[in-house]
């Protein structure tokens, strides 16, 4: 378990300490996507959806989430972040997907990819709660960390597959 680091040598969980790691520019992108219907497409593009602007709500949403991760995930550190990005983009190439990009960015002793992470999951669940009455087959995902720069393991950008997209 030594390449696990939120295990003790007893093998229980623990939260990391951070406090001897350096402080860096540290930035995460993760990416997340919902499949709708055309009549979920046609409302979140003409704005008629009864619930409101659905993409500002779920962009809110995500700013929030990704404020509050450590309050859901265990052993996240709370972290001060100094900005949050969520922008949208559709793929109509075979079906209705809108592909969601969270951008997360802090000064720090520990990464953000958590932050990024949840913000784009929360962004999509909120897609799906604010309509969900129109149709519940929606599907969410994939989600991933696409890349993240800063800190002691260097950076990482993910290599793309084919139904990677972003």
């Amino acid at each position: 378990m030594s390449d696990l680091t939120h295990f003790n040598e007893q093998g229980r969980a623990r939260m990391v300490d951070i406090s001897d790691k350096q402080q860096t520019v540290r930035i995460a992108v993760a990416h997340s996507s919902i499949v709708v219907n055309e009549e979920i497409y046609q409302h979140i593009q003409n704005g008629t959806s009864k619930k409101g602007d659905v993409l500002a709500v779920a962009q809110v949403a995500g700013i929030m989430a990704a404020k509050q991760t450590s309050t859901i995930i265990p052993m996240c550190h709370p972290l001060s972040l100094s900005g949050i990005d969520l922008s949208f983009e559709w793929d109509l190439t075979s079906r209705y997907e809108l592909n969601i990009s969270a951008s997360v960015k802090t000064k720090g002793s520990t990464g953000v990819e958590m932050e990024a992470l949840t913000a784009a999951s929360v962004c999509a669940l909120t897609i799906y709660d604010m309509c969900k009455a129109s149709d519940k087959g929606m599907v969410i995902g994939p989600t991933f960390l696409a890349e993240k720069t800063g800190g002691k393991n260097g950076d990482f950008t993910r290599d793309r597959s084919p139904e990677m997209k972003l």
